[in-house]
């Protein structure tokens, strides 16, 4: 079980020691990542998504749990720990969003997959505001649908305990809404501005 989420810092894109070399993020918190365009919020997010271990570009460290995955002893249960809300959620299959929940909650062994969909469906309508339907394809919807039914799928299917999102605020979607209903889950939820 994923309790915290350590970042071990490295190089900035100059070859200097970063300023901040340690943050750390426990199950249920929001790590916020703001910066202007150039500062590095995307090598942080590849760094985080490949549990570095000195090999990126930075130098960077990734701990789960305060050691390095390759450490692990149970490596199998760590591989699969992060799932990913990005700005452009295009979707390329083209099904309705109940038979994709259902293959995805059959596929992640959801006890009670009908239930489970059904609650990642209000929650959609919840934070979209544009009301979508089990019976709506999935390339009909728009960027805010689209993001909101990713975040609640997260939220209730995924059983990845880290979420990374690029900028919620232009998401379309009540973003205090979608942080709060992650963490309730016992997420850590890192958010790139």
């Amino acid at each position: 079980m994923l309790e915290q989420i350590t970042i071990l810092g490295g190089l900035d894109k100059h070859g200097h020691p970063e300023k901040i070399q340690r943050v750390e993020a426990a199950a249920g918190e929001v790590l916020a990542v703001a910066g202007p365009t150039g500062s590095g919020k995307t090598q942080l997010v590849s760094d985080i998504e490949q549990y570095a271990e000195y090999e990126t570009l930075t130098g960077r460290r990734v701990l789960i749990n305060n050691q390095l995955i390759n450490k692990s002893k149970d490596k199998r249960h760590l591989r699969y720990l992060i799932a990913q809300v990005s700005q452009n959620m295009n979707f390329v299959i083209d099904m309705p969003i109940e038979e994709f929940l259902t293959m995805h909650a059959r596929v992640r062994s959801i006890r009670d997959p009908g239930n489970t969909i059904m609650k990642v469906l209000e929650i959609t309508n919840h934070l979209s505001g544009e009301p979508v339907a089990f019976a709506t394809n999935l390339t009909q919807l728009s960027g805010g649908q689209s993001r909101a039914l990713m975040v609640a799928d997260v939220a209730l299917i995924s059983n990845a305990p880290v979420v990374l999102i690029d900028e919620i605020e232009n998401a379309g979607i009540d973003r205090l809404q979608a942080l709060e209903i992650l963490t309730g889950q016992g997420k850590i939820v890192l958010v790139v501005y």
